[in-house]
């Protein structure tokens, strides 16, 4: 069967529109229409139910739809791994991260650089599970660091280390006098907190519902960073990675460790358990796990 053609139906199939579809490819309506009538003289069966207004599948449709999206993924996979194995020592590392291992991560990635100075680093930040997963199996990113245990066959999940959270609070606040907080100090606080998706926010969470204790939640950010700024204004107090606050210095919070078993979490470097990679990235791959 015809690459292209098999392409034009599962496009037609995602947009449930030949409009749509036609518009995508950047073809013509036309075009498209003849491309899948000569599939289905291919086949001997027709693919689209064409006596109802809405967009149905024919059972030969389906089943084409399936296979063939499937092969196109795989096709499109194998194209990029050509692309990787041909270059040695120089293209694109693409990494999920998390906020906090802007402590550590830059060391590995200037001793890496001394080795190959031409690899270029594209970083874009992680924001849940699902968003790991996606990225992985799609070939969009070759490695992720999380805080989340990714539960996928397909996905290696190597534990780096292990990190407590802590809580940031404005440098005069009553509580900076405390070297040691426990979960109820912190009952009657106005909270800053990560949104919905982030592990952060359900440690933080889970944690208060453990101890029974009610969580005053007045903003919701998605960067530490803009948790930070709030912190620094009086709005609140917000509770992040000890590696994200560590080693910095700004005379305006305070950081302070909590007594709760809870609040702490394993960081992972997560990879496609069966991808093909490049030796100059799989030595990427081994400089972050032998760093720990």
């Amino acid at each position: 069967m015809d690459l292209k053609r098999l392409n034009y139906f599962v496009t037609i199939v995602n947009c449930k529109s030949y409009s749509k579809a036609a518009e995508k490819l950047h073809i013509s309506q036309p075009s498209l229409s003849n491309a899948v009538k000569k599939l289905e003289q291919e086949i001997g069966a027709p693919l689209l139910e064409r006596s109802t207004r809405k967009f149905v599948l024919t059972d030969a449709g389906e089943l084409l739809y399936l296979r063939a999206s499937d092969m196109l993924s795989q096709m499109k996979i194998m194209n990029k791994e050509m692309e990787e194995v041909i270059v040695e020592g120089k293209g694109v590392i693409v990494l999920g991260i998390i906020e906090s291992i802007k402590t550590w991560l830059p060391s590995i990635i200037y001793s890496y650089k001394q080795r190959y100075p031409v690899m270029v680093f594209k970083l874009f930040d992680v924001l849940g599970a699902e968003h790991v997963i996606r990225s992985l199996k799609s070939y969009s990113s070759h490695a992720i660091i999380t805080n989340q245990l990714i539960y996928d066959e397909d996905i290696v999940s190597i534990p780096l280390y292990t990190e407590r959270l802590v809580a940031v609070l404005p440098y005069d606040h009553p509580l900076s006098q405390k070297e040691l907080l426990h979960l109820d100090d912190l009952e009657q606080e106005t909270f800053i907190i990560s949104t919905d998706g982030f592990q952060t926010r359900a440690d933080v969470i889970n944690a208060f519902k453990t101890d029974n204790l009610q969580l005053k939640i007045h903003f919701e950010i998605e960067r530490f960073e803009t948790a930070l700024s709030l912190v620094r204004e009086n709005l609140g107090i917000t509770i992040v990675s000890e590696n994200y606050v560590n080693g910095a210095v700004d005379k305006r919070i305070i950081q302070r460790p909590i007594d709760h078993p809870m609040l702490e979490r394993t960081v992972y470097l997560a990879y496609m358990k069966n991808r093909h990679l490049p030796i100059a990235m799989q030595q990427f791959i081994q400089a972050v796990e032998q760093n720990f």
